[in-house]
């Protein structure tokens, strides 16, 4: 148990010190190896490679499609064109609001968050300079409508934290409406309703807009696409994944079609697109398998059995541990797919016969699950985290506060509130 616990904290440390964890993974994998008495070349050739690559197979074709999605959404301008519009209609009263829903949207529709952060920004820089408000709770906003309530709790979302419990409790995307629709509502309101205040607070101490260093993603001046035939292909990806019950790779090959049919004056640049998406999926899906495998190690070794037991010994409800320990998982890789798939692949199975013996709805599990993953996820060493801050220009000190608590504390208030519905048996 000691060496597990110290194998976290050295992925977590590392990770935070900015280290790839595509390296740090196996190090902190050869700690658990180490101390859990079993054979170092052995744990990282076989155990860890085994889930490793038993991951990627399962979710390489669901990475890189999702991926290319998004990145010929970018090009093509669609997701700008549907940013934009949003943004003008909730005008410059309703910016905060205006810049979360153009990022709700856009992710709901499966695009990255990633690419939503690039083709948002410049929206919401324009948005906050005409309502002069602080920069500051720009990436907290931003954060809302994307790392969210439209990435884990929005049943039908095909985000890929809504998508890997599936075949773990035999569920589909659409798993406990009800408990997703309410903490959806309760990080979207809760959330928006903290920015808000967060907004008079900051204007009231003299915080309005100040203008950015770096200038050079600003420009929004390209000619965009129509905004109705741009929402065509998320609702095709929603449609087919969520009515039509379509596999997701089938749904989201039918988005990527219905772009390229849409877009055949720019192809061109189809090439480029596609490649920068299948590219940049490679990243997503190693940084994730490298965090399942170190999992893969954790459930090889003696001392994961008495954690299993601790876990499953947490007094109440059965969906308390799930959440507990998805949340220090995914807390600890600083991933919400990888602290996900770390826990699922060492004790979905549990929980699904957990769901079997007491009569859990297994959508219940799903839902919670995949809330989990979006709570400690978002600590200072997430990768989104980073890439916000980096793309806004702001640091830790002036705007980490506010990403946490729309981030953190409102999605694990969320979490709370789904397990009681559940334990009044509404899914």
């Amino acid at each position: 148990m000691f060496g597990i616990i110290l194998g976290l904290i050295v992925l977590m440390v590392l990770a935070y010190f900015g280290w790839s964890i595509i390296w740090v993974a196996p190090i902190a994998a050869g700690v658990v190896a180490l101390t859990g008495g079993l054979d170092l070349l052995d744990a990282y050739t076989n155990t860890y490679m085994s889930g490793f690559v038993n991951f990627a197979e399962q979710w390489f074709p669901v990475f890189m499609l999702s991926a290319i999605f998004g990145k010929l959404m970018e090009d093509t301008g669609m997701a700008k064109s549907i940013a934009v519009v949003l943004s003008k209609w909730m005008g410059t009263k309703r910016a905060i609001l205006g810049v979360i829903l153009s990022c709700g949207v856009l992710t709901y529709g499966g695009i990255s968050l990633f690419v939503v952060v690039f083709a948002v920004y410049p929206l919401a820089l324009s948005l906050f300079r005409e309502a002069n408000i602080s920069r500051r709770i720009m990436p907290a906003t931003i954060a809302l409508g994307s790392f969210t309530f439209t990435m884990t709790a929005l049943p039908g979302t095909p985000q890929i934290q809504n998508l890997i419990p599936m075949p773990y409790f035999q569920t589909d995307a659409m798993a406990a409406p009800i408990m997703g629709i309410v903490s959806a509502l309760i990080m979207g309101a809760g959330g928006y309703w903290y920015l808000l205040y967060r907004q008079k607070q900051l204007a009231k101490n003299g915080k309005v807009f100040t203008e950015p260093k770096d200038n050079s993603l600003l420009d929004v001046s390209e000619h965009a696409p129509n905004v109705f035939l741009s929402l065509l292909p998320l609702l095709t990806v929603l449609l087919t994944l969520n009515l039509l019950d379509w596999h997701i790779v089938v749904a989201l090959l039918s988005g990527i079609m219905l772009i390229l049919l849409l877009n055949i004056t720019k192809i061109k640049g189809f090439v480029k697109a596609i490649n920068g998406g299948a590219a940049g999926s490679i990243t997503a899906i190693i940084n994730t398998s490298a965090a399942v495998g170190f999992g893969t190690v954790v459930q090889a070794v003696p001392g994961f059995k008495k954690i299993t037991e601790l876990l499953m010994n947490i007094p109440g409800n059965p969906l308390i541990s799930e959440a507990v320990a998805i949340n220090l998982l995914a807390g600890a890789t600083g991933s919400a797919s990888g602290g996900m798939g770390i826990a699922l692949e060492a004790l979905g199975k549990q929980y699904f016969e957990i769901s079997q013996a007491t009569g859990i709805n297994p959508e219940a599990f799903h839902r919670i699950a995949s809330l989990s993953s979006g709570g400690l996820d978002v600590l200072p060493h997430n990768g989104a985290v980073l890439t916000l801050l980096t793309i806004t220009g702001l640091s830790h000190k002036e705007s980490y506060r506010d990403i946490a608590v729309v981030g953190i504390v409102i999605p694990i208030i969320a979490t709370a509130a789904a397990i009681v519905l559940a334990a009044m048996g509404i899914y």
